[in-house]
């Protein structure tokens, strides 16, 4: 087949839900493995300080679907039902001439039936009772209770094998229709495609070869802060869905099994989709782009939490990895440093599309760096949540990558750590008097940040604790 004039890459977007950025073996990572999403970083580019701006599904989404922070958009935390209703970068894609699929988790959007830009969309968000996965499965299994059928809680850490066989666990299912859209895709019509894994969100259901793996392993300690403090007695064990919990033992165990192997059984099952994309690219005679990344991460029991919602790096830092084809002029085996978020991917995709650049938005394009510029797109990024799981959860948190601030609204409390040498965030330097004068550098720096804020954060000169903070903008 001939080259096409319109050289536009095809894109694979591939994005698991609640993934922590350190679940990589490219980051070195204790005991996963992952060779087929390593990949993406070693022969691609890997952005070690990507972050969510607001660290749950919802809200992520949004960011991620419009390019707005979660301040312009308006959603700062979670909330279910509230219309979109900006523009997003899919529907700018379908603009400028791309067949736009979706296929597995849907983009958490209300309401649930508009497109948001992708004219083809095939359902497996694992909790829909009659989207098309869950469809296909009852009628396969008829009368054993479907994806729910495993009695788990969809936010909890207790786990135990896929019940099923498994060419029916969604992460297949997802892979196996992702490749039956990329060989019926139209010829004549660059393809963005987005495979939108549940995995590895709980409840935390590997195939049992994947959960035997890590049960045997030597699995790593969670990390504790010094600053820590245990949750009280009603937030122990064994209750299964809380954000503060003692996770440790035998719970922690099967919670990292479950976890750790959801990834594994993800990384294995790419393979064979990313194969699949790259030899239709090669019969289409386009180049190809691959984005990996997550809407959140997953605490996994690190400083006594669970879920997500939260500044620290496992919750809030994500994988973020980017590869394309040769014909791009992309960089192989690079590193960026300095942060960058999911607001990023469209301007990014659609800068590569061949779209004007829309400076109404938050995100920046990703090319220059992607080409071999190392000059960082933003100084510092703002990251936010409002109250969602009680009032003292709600935080705002600045980063340039290396300094990580956090202010928590509800009782003015602050945190400062250094990422270089305290990746795991267990020594808070706020209250050390070396660091005094880089506190209040940061500090000031939220000042600035929040000035325009209609919550009243601050008066200008300092931050107010206490202040009405809904996930909604006022």
């Amino acid at each position: 087949m001939s080259k096409p004039t319109d050289q536009r890459p095809d894109i694979l977007l591939i994005m698991p839900d609640q993934m922590r950025g350190d679940c990589l073996s490219l980051e070195d990572h204790p005991v996963l493995v992952t060779p087929n999403l390593d990949n993406f970083g070693r022969q691609g580019m890997h952005f070690t300080r990507a972050y969510t701006t607001c660290p749950s599904c919802i809200p992520a989404r949004r960011a991620m679907l419009t390019g707005l922070y979660p301040a312009t958009n308006g959603v700062v935390g979670y909330r279910e039902r509230h219309e979109l209703h900006d523009p997003t970068f899919p529907e700018r894609l379908q603009q400028q001439g791309y067949q736009t699929t979706l296929v597995g988790r849907h983009m958490h959007q209300y309401p649930y039936e508009k497109s948001y830009g992708f004219e083809r969309f095939i359902g497996a968000s694992g909790y829909v009772d009659d989207d098309d996965y869950a469809q296909a499965l009852e009628t396969a299994f008829p009368g054993q209770g479907g994806f729910r059928g495993h009695g788990l809680s969809n936010n909890g850490w207790n786990t135990r094998p896929w019940q099923f066989p498994d060419p029916w666990h969604p992460t297949n299912w997802v892979v196996n229709r992702v490749r039956e859209e990329l060989r019926s895709a139209e010829a004549g019509r660059p393809h963005f495609i987005t495979a939108s894994f549940f995995a590895p969100h709980p409840p935390l259901l590997p195939p049992a070869c994947y959960y035997e793996r890590y049960l045997s392993a030597s699995l790593p300690e969670r990390a504790l802060g010094s600053w820590a403090v245990p949750p009280g007695s009603k937030s122990r064990l064994p209750v299964i869905d809380r954000n503060r919990v003692d996770l440790k033992g035998l719970a922690l165990r099967h919670a990292q099994a479950g976890y750790f192997g959801l990834i594994n059984h993800l990384d294995d099952q790419v393979y064979s989709m990313v194969f699949e994309f790259r030899r239709q690219c090669a019969a289409r005679g386009r180049p190809w782009l691959i984005v990996f990344t997550s809407d959140h991460g997953e605490m996994l029991g690190d400083h006594y939490l669970f879920r997500k919602g939260e500044p620290y790096e496992g919750s809030a830092r994500i994988p973020f990895l980017i590869q394309g084809s040769p014909e791009l002029g992309l960089v192989s085996g690079g590193r960026h440093d300095a942060p960058v978020c999911l607001e990023d991917i469209g301007p990014t995709l659609l800068d590569l599309a061949g779209a004007d650049p829309d400076d109404k938005i938050d995100g920046r394009s990703l090319l220059p760096i992607l080409r071999g510029d190392p000059s960082p797109v933003r100084e510092t990024l703002h990251v936010e949540h409002a109250p969602c799981y009680d009032d003292l959860q709600a935080f705002h948190m600045l980063t340039d990558g290396r300094w990580k601030y956090i202010w928590r609204p509800a009782d003015g409390s602050e945190q400062l750590f250094d990422l270089s040498s305290d990746s795991r965030e267990c020594s808070d330097l706020s209250a050390v008097v070396e660091h005094g004068t880089k506190l209040e550098m940061w500090r000031r720096m939220m000042i600035t940040r929040l000035a325009e804020r209609p919550e009243g954060f601050t008066d200008g000169q300092q931050l107010i604790a206490g202040r009405s903070y809904s996930d909604l903008l006022p």
